[in-house]
């Protein structure tokens, strides 16, 4: 009689000392079907690994963990994603559950506590780190259609640019990555500077940093 097959785990964080020890914290329990760096690459690692369940960091190149999973749900897929991050602010927390999330794990929490979560998102429930529980669903009793996060207001693709223009990106680079003019990824930086209140490029870049699309 064979073994039952264990269940398939895609990790996206682009710290190779997290993930390293990711790999060695799961490894016992779960095959480690891939390692990607940045959220565009877990998109693709999604499609062609098929994994039962993806461990990902929100904060990463290119692409951040909430924005590869909205793409991820507008292109059908419903693998469950467990974000391991260090962000606390309920914001976060609040934007991964809006966005399809099935679990949010603080990288200060005790590892077992990851497992928990993983286990959790396979039989299809919701896990959160204690520490953050209460307020998140203060919120959801509030606020519950959504949150009073500002990134909300613009739109994925505006998020997209943003982050690219925080991470230093020219627009013809830009451009070439979203397969966009130069001239759309301008149109969307004015966009989001209007609809933000924001008056320069350089406040725009601050607003993102802030609100955790990169890590300065």
């Amino acid at each position: 009689m064979s073994a039952p097959r264990r269940p398939r785990v895609l990790i996206a964080d682009d710290h190779l000392m997290v993930a390293e020890a990711l790999k060695s914290l799961l490894s016992p329990d779960f095959d480690l079907v891939g390692v990607v760096e940045d959220g565009r690459m877990l998109i693709e690692a999604a499609e062609t690994l098929r994994p039962n369940v993806i461990v990902a960091d929100i904060t990463m190149p290119h692409l951040n963990g909430i924005d590869a999973l909205i793409r991820l749900r507008q292109g059908g897929s419903q693998v469950p994603v467990v974000f391991l991050t260090m962000h606390r602010d309920v914001s976060f927390a609040r934007r991964a559950l809006d966005a399809g999330a099935s679990g949010f794990v603080l990288k200060h929490s005790a590892p077992i506590e990851l497992i928990v979560a993983i286990r959790a998102a396979l039989e299809g429930r919701i896990y959160l780190s204690p520490q953050i529980t209460a307020d998140v669903l203060e919120t959801l009793k509030q606020r519950p259609e959504r949150s009073d996060d500002p990134l909300a207001s613009i739109t994925s693709r505006q998020r997209e640019v943003l982050q690219l223009l925080a991470e230093g990106h020219a627009a013809k680079t830009i451009a070439v990555e979203l397969s966009i003019s130069a001239r759309t990824v301008e149109f969307h930086k004015y966009q989001m500077m209007e609809t933000l209140g924001i008056q320069t490029k350089t406040e725009l870049i601050h607003f993102a940093i802030k609100h955790g699309l990169v890590v300065l």
